[in-house]
């Protein structure tokens, strides 16, 4: 989800030539902060530099196209675009997603189109069932283009999830913003162009939304946790005896204690590049951590074979802690490959101990995110 270290850059730009925001900064896995614009978290895969225009012609390579017929350059000649880069298990897209849709019904019909690119990290977000399920769950009506390969991700340079390219009616990058936040200076672009446009009538006033559940913003302010991988290419703070191995079955066992943001395996399990398999049941995976929220994104190896599991916080069931996908005795199941939400804690928040063990074998667990 996010590079080891990266360079963001975020540019405003309107008709007249003259910035709303601008910044240029480094982060690796921690919040950064500006006297107007916040991108707390950004992640992706490394490609380029961000470039300035686009060539919506990509539009025609994508695999599959949802909620629309597939769209064209002709197609959406004068109108104003907002692309937004997105992959389903991303909790910083999932964040984002409330202004986008309320984007989308707002000024549809004044002249813009939203279009989702759905360019997919993990390998099960390549199946189109799981996208399509996806788009259903989570309420997006706008169009969505599959780009399995990342081919419209590369024609527009990007590098992250969530990434929004604000598109003018003549077809150019006006604006690109990667990360969370900033909505009312991105609603402004959108009302802006939409002027530019020939567009009478654009509301100056921003949208309101109540996110709940995954969609809630982060607690930025007690989250010190960032995201981290299970699998072995990309993880960090692994702390069980040993270290991982790749690709082999072995038998892990729990350090005697964890520090902060360190996570272990107990039981047998094979590391892969991208994820940990459990191969015996009653494996377990543990892990200290500080934010109000903590998801797993995971799921059953093979389909239709739900996984049951126990989540414990400091040795107890979790209680009010627990989050929408277990009981307050912190059982749940894994039932598809998805980002599911296990704690949300609520004050005062400190270090916790997680741990989740799994009843049946056969779950492939892919990364830890907080909020």
């Amino acid at each position: 989800m996010k590079p080891n270290k990266l360079l963001v850059t975020a540019v405003v730009a309107i008709a007249i030539g003259a910035p709303i925001v601008g910044f240029v900064g480094e982060m690796k896995g921690q919040s950064m902060t500006s006297t107007v614009v916040r991108v707390p978290f950004l992640h992706g895969f490394p490609i380029g530099q961000i470039g300035s225009q686009t060539e919506l012609a990509s539009l025609e390579l994508a695999n599959e196209w949802l909620n629309s017929p597939p769209l064209t350059p002709s197609a959406l000649r004068g109108r104003v675009i907002l692309i937004d880069f997105w992959t389903y298990t991303c909790i910083n897209w999932l964040r984002t997603l409330p202004y986008v849709r309320a984007w989308a019904e707002k000024y549809r019909d004044q002249g813009l189109s939203v279009i989702g690119i759905h360019a997919p990290e993990f390998s099960f977000e390549k199946n189109l069932n799981n996208v399509r399920w996806a788009v259903k769950v989570m309420r997006i009506d706008y169009p969505v283009a599959v780009d399995y390969d990342h081919v419209i991700w590369r024609a527009f340079n990007n590098q992250y999830w969530p990434a929004s390219y604000f598109i003018d009616s003549h077809g150019l990058v006006r604006h690109h913003y990667f990360g969370e936040g900033s909505y009312e200076q991105s609603e402004m672009i959108i009302q802006e162009l939409l002027r530019e446009a020939g567009v009478g009538g654009v509301s100056r006033e921003p949208v309101k939304v109540d996110p709940r559940g995954l969609e809630a913003a982060a607690d930025w302010g007690n989250l010190q946790s960032p995201e981290n991988y299970v699998g072995f290419e990309r993880t960090e703070n692994f702390a069980s005896r040993g270290g991982a191995v790749l690709d082999k079955p072995r038998m892990y066992e729990l350090p005697a204690r964890l520090r902060l943001n360190e996570w272990a395996l107990s039981g047998n399990w094979t590391v892969k590049k991208d994820t940990a398999v459990l191969n015996k049941a009653s494996g377990s995976i543990t892990y200290r951590f500080h934010a109000r929220d903590l998801h797993l994104v995971m799921g059953p190896a093979a389909p239709g074979t739900p996984v049951r599991f126990r989540v414990l916080i400091d040795g107890q069931p979790p209680g009010a802690a627990h989050g929408i996908d277990i009981d307050d005795q912190g059982n749940g199941t894994a039932i598809e490959q998805r980002l599911y939400r296990l704690i949300r804690q609520p004050m005062p928040i400190v270090d916790r101990q997680f741990e989740i063990e799994f009843i049946e074998s056969g779950v492939e667990t892919f990364a830890f995110t907080f909020g």
